[in-house]
């Protein structure tokens, strides 16, 4: 393929390269309604340009599709296959011998790791970029067992990735997540042990050094990144780096207020529950939430939900009915003022 035949799928459907599946969804129906063969009878110029727009979103919208398309650009098509030098006939590389690799990938990151010099800090300045080694022999994906770890940050401050490395996705369960672990890793060609320390989160991610590919130009061994998805769990869930959880309450309870027993990370706890507490609002639990990465913990979100009995006793229903009868609080009373 000719550098003149790419064609910049992100500039087709005018979004950014960042963009999301719902903003690539969203262009894509915008101009295929503008440029639909039904609303441009007869326009040959539109039929084309919908035909590129639904090429562009084919690309674009399909995950591993546009893995690959960031990756290699106008070779995208040709990464991860098996191929000699007559298996790839539209691509003109100058007769130059390809016996040495057993893939695409395999020339294209040894390519790319020749005229690696540094990585991109901005749109401005030096045009230099750092790729990502990603072979096809990067070993079992979905991986159970990790461990040993020498780096760890969030998927919002990720280390860059050069020539060389690999990445897995690894599975914990919040309790190892919660307290570290240590496990076993079988890398296909060795088995090592990998550390996780306390307080990994769905969309951290472990660096293990020198436990990647080798990068085919230098012989240097590049590193291992493992990316950290976490079960959902029954009870917990993250706002931020605080911990979330939704506890009940009942209508007497939030009237004349309580102490209740909450689950922590660490057991149970007891909690005040104030009087006159509102459903929806929340009850910090400081230093009882995550471990942070530099030390430390975050704090418990404790959201108070009101939950109303649907079966009353003979004796509860009349107790109800009294203090219906005789309440003189009306939560409503500031609806009457409301005008259009």
């Amino acid at each position: 393929m000719a550098a003149t035949d790419f064609k910049d799928y992100y500039s087709i459907l005018g979004v950014s390269k960042t963009a999301s599946a719902d903003e690539i969804k969203k262009s894509f129906r915008r101009l295929a309604r503008k440029y639909h063969p039904d609303m441009n009878p007869g326009n040959k110029k539109a039929e084309a340009s919908f035909k590129e727009v639904s090429e562009a979103y084919e690309v674009l919208s399909d995950a591993d599709k546009r893995k690959k398309y960031d990756q290699f650009g106008q070779y995208w098509k040709q990464a991860g296959q098996t191929w000699s030098p007559s298996g790839a006939p539209n691509v003109d590389f100058g007769g130059f011998d390809f016996s040495q690799y057993g893939s695409f990938d395999e020339f294209i990151n040894e390519l790319l790791g020749r005229f690696n010099t540094g990585s991109t800090t901005g749109t401005t300045g030096s045009n230099r970029r750092t790729y990502t080694y990603r072979p096809n022999t990067a070993g079992p994906t979905g991986f159970n067992d990790f461990g040993g770890f020498s780096d760890f940050s969030s998927s919002q401050s990720r280390a860059t990735t050069t020539a060389g490395d690999r990445e897995a996705t690894i599975n914990l369960s919040w309790s190892e997540a919660f307290k570290g672990v240590q496990k076993r890793l079988n890398l296909g060609s060795e088995v090592i042990d990998v550390r996780i320390p306390p307080g990994a989160k769905a969309g951290s991610r472990i660096r293990v050094r020198g436990k990647g590919q080798t990068n085919p130009y230098n012989q240097q061994r590049g590193d291992l990144y493992l990316n950290v998805e976490l079960k959902a769990h029954s009870f917990f869930q993250f706002d931020g780096d605080n911990l979330l959880c939704e506890v009940p309450v009942t209508p007497d309870e939030a009237v004349l207020g309580a102490s209740i027993e909450v689950p922590t990370p660490d057991g149970t706890v007891s909690v005040n529950v104030p009087p006159g507490i509102r459903s929806g609002q929340s009850l910090r639990l400081r230093g009882k939430g995550w471990p942070r990465p530099k030390g430390g913990r975050s704090d418990q979100l404790v959201k108070i939900v009101i939950v109303t009995p649907k079966d009353l006793t003979e004796v509860e229903r009349e107790y109800y009915e009294k203090i219906q009868a005789i309440r003189s609080f009306n939560p409503r009373s500031s609806l009457a003022q409301i005008r259009l």
